[in-house]
């Protein structure tokens, strides 16, 4: 259900790889939450390194939404990159896995495998 990848690259480098990456597969980084500075912001301490990238290919979105609405509620696609032990992770829940929620037709399937391809090639590029 999660793919997942460990790196020794500091989160810097796996910032800068990770936007070429997605870049490179028609993906564009639509947003990007610091989790660790938005809870601080909130007074909540975390000395975890957390940032979740929002990545979204258009036309994928296109297709799997024409086909299902409620799937918006699990887009656009999220990619996170965390500290743990001692090193970096990097990781998405599997878009497969994920419309498996949803009453899916061939295209939707067909998409979800195509997305899946792609995010975990950025992911293996990134690392």
């Amino acid at each position: 259900m999660v793919y997942r990848k460990s790196s020794l690259k500091t989160l810097e480098e796996l910032d800068a790889a990770l936007r070429e990456a997605a870049t490179r597969h028609q993906f564009g980084v639509l947003g990007v939450h610091d989790l660790r500075q938005a809870m601080a912001n909130k007074g909540v301490a975390f000395d975890a390194e957390v940032r979740v990238y929002e990545v979204c290919n258009p036309h994928h979105a296109k297709t799997v939404l024409l086909e299902n609405m409620e799937v918006s509620t699990a887009l656009p696609c999220r990619i996170s990159i965390y500290s743990a032990g001692g090193q970096m992770e990097v990781a998405t829940v599997l878009p497969t896995a994920l419309m498996t929620a949803f009453s899916s037709s061939p295209a939707m399937t067909a998409t979800a495998s195509e997305v899946e391809q792609a995010m975990k090639a950025i992911i293996d590029e990134t690392v």
